[in-house]
């Protein structure tokens, strides 16, 4: 592959309105960095029907048992990731469900691999370890566009008939060419030129948490706005688990916990069984029958 011109790319050109940044006063450092941060919502906001065009198809595939899988190099990779891991807890999603690939392998996530970004094979052996299948979706994150790993693993996928979805902050970049659907969240020049850790990436994280969230609203993983497949593994947790129960079946906080308890810890059980008046094995069954979704099962004659 040809040497990158960085000059080719609006993430890595020089910002006018941070030209003299290190002569600034503190003051004016971070209010320079908060103005820039505005035009973040800006750019994922023109790219949302895209980002919704994705969050259907990869419903679609992880409603017939695909997984999410983000992959990525460098602030990128680590972006993934982080995503990825709060998927268990927050909707109950096993911990292949959705993963976070990153270039280098997990030793990455704290400190660069030298080279790793630069090899697309890398990239098709790591999505082969986890035999990635035609059922799954993969989505490329790239702030620049073009990173080799980041190719790799698109072309990969589509060989393997996988969705490949590119996400990237630099428009007509070659991942979108390599994508079945591309989101291109177009956030300009750095404050600091070329660290793309900053608008791009607080751009990707807003992407990723729209992907990943907008999936599990489709697969009946929430009720109202309410994280009804609430994972409680720790105090926090059961309590955010009572607090859900309560504010879905308008009781005190003290029932929903009885609630709970007689569903087994089960929060859409609970739920069902309390406000159809039906034990938690028939409210169970009522959702097994509606897809796990809570509405459904609500709205349902008994």
């Amino acid at each position: 592959m040809s040497r990158v011109d960085l000059s080719e790319l609006t993430t890595e050109a020089s910002n006018p309105r941070s030209g003299e940044l290190d002569a600034m006063s503190t003051l004016d450092v971070v209010t320079a960095m908060n103005d820039e941060d505005r035009h973040v919502a800006e750019a994922v906001r023109a790219a949302l029907p895209s980002i919704a065009k994705a969050v259907d198809a990869i419903a679609k595939r992880m409603h017939k048992g695909g997984r999410l899988l983000y992959i990525g190099a460098g602030t990128s990779g680590r972006l993934g990731v982080l995503d990825a891991v709060e998927c268990p807890p927050t909707f109950s999603s096993s911990a292949e469900q959705v993963r976070g690939l990153i270039a280098g392998g997990e030793k990455a996530f704290q400190k660069a691999v030298e080279g790793a970004e630069d090899d697309p094979k890398l990239a098709a052996a790591d999505l082969a370890a986890i035999e990635l299948g035609r059922k799954d979706c993969v989505v490329g994150i790239a702030a620049s566009g073009r990173t080799p790993y980041v190719l790799g693993a698109l072309a990969y996928a589509r060989s393997k008939k996988a969705l490949a979805i590119a996400v990237t902050m630099n428009r007509g970049s070659p991942i979108v060419a390599a994508a079945d659907i591309a989101i291109e969240a177009v956030t300009g020049p750095e404050i600091l030129t070329g660290s793309t850790r900053l608008k791009a990436g607080t751009a990707t994280k807003m992407v990723l948490n729209m992907l990943s969230t907008g999936a599990f609203v489709r697969l009946n993983k929430v009720y109202g706005n309410l994280m009804v497949d609430v994972q409680a593994t720790n105090e926090k947790l059961r309590s955010r688990s009572i607090s859900i129960v309560a504010q879905a079946c308008h009781c005190s906080h003290e029932h929903a916990a009885k609630l709970l308890q007689e569903a087994d810890g089960e929060v859409k059980a609970a739920i069902v069984a309390e406000r159809h008046s039906v034990p938690p094995p028939v409210a169970r069954t009522l959702l097994f029958t509606h897809d796990g979704s809570v509405r459904a099962a609500l709205e349902a004659p008994l």
